[in-house]
């Protein structure tokens, strides 16, 4: 037998296949984290301003026209206002302008994303400064002490997310990646269910209690795990039923690829480019992160959005196993047995 003969033997073309597909995800990995993160800026923060009406749309449109676009400002009527559209994660920031002394009060929420903040002061720092004004900063929604640079609360949801589509990829392969039947896949998706619930509960454990890594409400944040882990695990079973292992490349695609880069963990939305911003809240990691961070530090507003879209990946990937298990129906053993005693008899 000739080496090529060996080769063909040893590399079969579906295998051939299946590395050229992980060869292409690992170029787009790389694509993916380095083209979303090598290089952040701050793009169109929401920004408010409050400031003495004579002076206040001047000072937005002096901000407006920043280089590069850095803020997105708009007028606030009092610095209790923006206190309160930061809490409610309407805003990201806020100059509050003094109508006597020449010192300003610059609100951020490093809660949110330290780096953002840190961006924020620099350049409000250099406006003000160039008008010979001083600027004093007040963190209204500050991030933990552990959590260091707000990344706690991504990296929880990542490891939720991981768990998720690896319990699905287990529980496919264990017995093929199509479902066989329709009580197969409901037993797969009860199985998904309480899995989820453990894997909620326990990211909970060890950021809060064990870590205290993240503040905010323990059965908050354990209800998020679980809808998280659920969601990642129903999406990537529907995938792996309607492509069989490709699904978990798919799913790998889907969520490590496109949704961690674009969660918003490691650098916050407003500093990733325009297509990682865009896509980040449809994702599971990015709607995740969201709501963790607004547990944690925005007593929970602003999470319906995120919170609708975790729920709709989980109701479509439920949706899409159940029904792709009665199109993708494996030959019970039994049934085989059956039949074949059936056509035995019939020959006699």
């Amino acid at each position: 037998m000739t080496f090529v003969d060996e080769v063909k033997n040893a590399v079969t073309p579906r295998a051939a296949l299946l590395v050229i597909g992980v060869l292409g995800l690992q170029l787009l990995f790389i694509a993916s984290y380095v083209g979303a993160l090598h290089k952040p800026k701050p793009t169109d923060v929401a920004f408010g301003v409050v400031a003495p009406r004579q002076m206040s749309q001047q000072l937005v449109d002096r901000l407006d026209e920043l280089p590069g676009g850095p803020l997105d400002p708009r007028t606030v009527s009092s610095a209790a206002e923006a206190r309160e559209q930061i809490m409610n994660r309407d805003i990201d920031g806020a100059l509050i302008v003094s109508p006597e002394g020449r010192t300003d009060t610059l609100l951020v929420a490093s809660g949110g994303g330290t780096v953002l903040s840190g961006a924020l002061e620099k350049i409000i720092a250099q406006v003000e400064g160039s008008q010979q004004r001083a600027v004093r900063t007040v963190d209204v929604a500050p991030a933990s002490a552990d959590d260091f640079d707000g990344l706690s609360s991504f990296y929880l949801v990542v490891g939720w997310c991981v768990g998720g589509y690896l319990c699905a990829s287990i529980l496919a392969i264990s017995a093929g990646t199509k479902p066989a039947n329709r009580q197969r896949a409901t037993i797969r998706t009860l199985v998904m269910a309480l899995y989820a619930i453990a894997g909620g509960i326990g990211g909970s454990v060890i950021i809060g209690p064990i870590l205290g890594a993240l503040p905010g409400s323990f059965w908050g944040l354990a209800g998020l795990g679980a809808l998280v882990v659920f969601s990642v695990g129903m999406i990537t079973l529907a995938l792996e039923a309607l492509t069989g292992i490709v699904g978990i490349g798919l799913a790998v695609l889907l969520i490590v690829i496109a949704g961690n880069p674009s969660a918003g963990g490691a650098f916050p939305l407003p500093m990733l480019p325009d297509f990682w911003r865009t896509i980040g809240p449809a994702l599971p990691p990015g709607a995740g992160t969201w709501v963790a961070r607004s547990i944690a530090y925005f007593r929970g507003n602003a999470v319906t959005g995120p919170l609708l879209v975790l729920s709709a990946w989980a109701v479509v990937g439920t949706a899409l196993t159940l029904l792709l298990s009665m199109r993708h129906r494996a030959a019970d053993p039994a049934d085989g047995a059956a039949r074949s005693t059936s056509t035995a008899a019939d020959g006699s």
